[in-house]
């Protein structure tokens, strides 16, 4: 039988992540018995850093082994340029690592420089990791086709050199990309939605929607300012905010928050929760702050949204918690699809305020006479090669799409970013609603 100091160093790093994981499972009730609800969060935060840490120590293993190991047997090892280049992984890897840790202890009114650099040398690892992976497949594939002849000799030896100095080339060139992308102002997206029922009187309403800011370790009051100026340059009628604000507690970030007091739309702003608001675990703190800024939390309830023009004319807007506070057991909250949608009737237009896709669509299978649903979550994918795993994963992925004859379902591909200051196949956006009657 192999002992545990017998296995590779990546075995060795599945199982530390097995183990965090494991421990993350039992304690999870434990906690709820003897941790207040912030320490029991804060506490599986950081079980979390270190279960994705865990498991990233096996792609960074493969990283070294690449990138510098496959050198170190060559004539590269005695050239000046390698010690550096070592030193140069060794530094990105150990920032990659250390990402996770800044969304704990480094969080202030603007992104410090240090969360920065680590969130964007992750975003450089993914892609990294993908294309090492992709060439060494493709390398694999073409020895297969060619034959064993081909596995022998300088010509093999020059392909599994070419391999990491290739897919750091594409990596550099595709991070500086992702980083220019990012920094660009979100883009205005116009939508024109027909709603049912919506009362002639409210015929091109606008709404802007805001989703996934995630005021955090790489987005802070400086970027929060320029959306709240694009907001109001836009003049909406309504303002919404789907979810996944922040991802810092209220009393930390509450500095960079204070642009959101200048959003003055006449018939309102409001607010649900996304999962990063739960995952703070001070979501009563943060709709206490938002309120102070006359945001509305819509709290699995909602509003009615009289015409400026008629008294009697209006609409029912509504918002359900996120589908994760299920999930953590946050006490008082939890998707409530009933509470939020009580006194609305299918006599009025309908408009649901949910975080995730998936909220949508578990939504309608209960209410199918929602007419319009405004989500976020999915960010586009924010950067390849995520977007396929967001795409598979939700049952909207951007966009707006048409279920069935009177319902839309509008998913934001976020505002700006979450973590990874870096986009790849997407882009921010603020989306205007013109809601259009029948």
């Amino acid at each position: 039988m192999i002992s545990f100091k017998q296995l590779p160093l990546e075995a060795k790093a599945a199982v530390a992540a097995g183990v965090v994981f494991f421990s993350m499972t039992l304690s999870r009730s434990y906690l709820a018995e003897k941790l207040d609800l912030r320490m029991r969060h804060w506490f599986m935060r950081v079980q979390m850093a270190l279960f994705a840490n865990a498991l990233m120590l096996i792609g960074s293993l493969h990283v070294w082994r690449s990138t510098v190991t496959t050198f170190s047997r060559s004539s590269a090892a005695s050239s000046l340029c390698f010690l550096p280049w070592k030193i140069a992984v060794f530094m990105f890897l150990a920032l990659t690592h250390s990402s996770f840790f800044t969304l704990l202890f480094l969080v202030a009114e603007e992104p410090y420089f240090f969360s920065l650099a680590a969130y964007t040398c992750l975003g450089a690892y993914i892609l990294l990791i993908f294309f090492l992976f992709t060439l060494g497949s493709v390398e694999q594939a073409y020895k297969f086709l060619a034959g064993r002849g081909a596995k022998a000799g300088a010509g093999s030896k020059n392909r599994t050199a070419m391999k990491p100095v290739l897919a750091v080339m594409l990596t550099l060139v595709l991070t500086v990309v992702g980083l220019l992308n990012a920094s660009q102002p979100p883009a205005v997206n116009t939508v024109e939605i027909p709603v049912h029922k919506l009362p002639s009187t409210m015929n091109n309403l606008k709404v802007v929607l805001l989703s996934d800011i995630h005021l955090g370790p790489t987005v802070g009051k400086t970027k929060l300012a320029m959306i709240v100026r694009m907001v109001k340059a836009l003049k909406p009628d309504i303002t919404v905010i789907v979810g996944d604000l922040t991802d810092s507690e209220a009393e930390i970030i509450r500095p960079a928050v204070e642009p959101l007091g200048e959003l003055n739309s006449p018939l309102g702003t409001y607010f649900v929760t996304g999962n990063h608001e739960y995952y703070t675990s001070d979501v009563s703190n943060w709709f206490e702050l938002l309120k102070s800024f006359n945001i509305r939390p819509l709290h699995n309830e909602n509003v009615k949204i009289v015409s400026p023009k008629s008294a009697a004319d209006w609409f029912c807007l509504a918002g359900v918690d996120d589908i994760e506070a299920d999930v953590l057991r946050y006490s008082g909250h939890g998707m409530d699809l009933k509470k939020a949608l009580r006194g609305c009737s299918s006599e009025h237009a309908i408009v649901l305020l949910a975080h995730q896709p998936m909220a949508a669509k578990w939504a309608l299978q209960e209410r199918p006479d929602i007419n319009l649903i405004l989500s976020g979550h999915t960010h586009g994918g924010q950067m390849f090669p995520l977007n396929a795993g967001a795409y598979f994963l939700n049952p909207f992925f951007v966009g707006l799409y048409k279920v069935g004859q009177n319902t839309f379902v509008y998913v934001s591909p976020g505002t700006m970013y979450f973590g990874i200051p870096m986009r790849l196949g997407s882009r921010a956006e603020i989306t205007e609603i013109i809601l259009r009657a029948p």
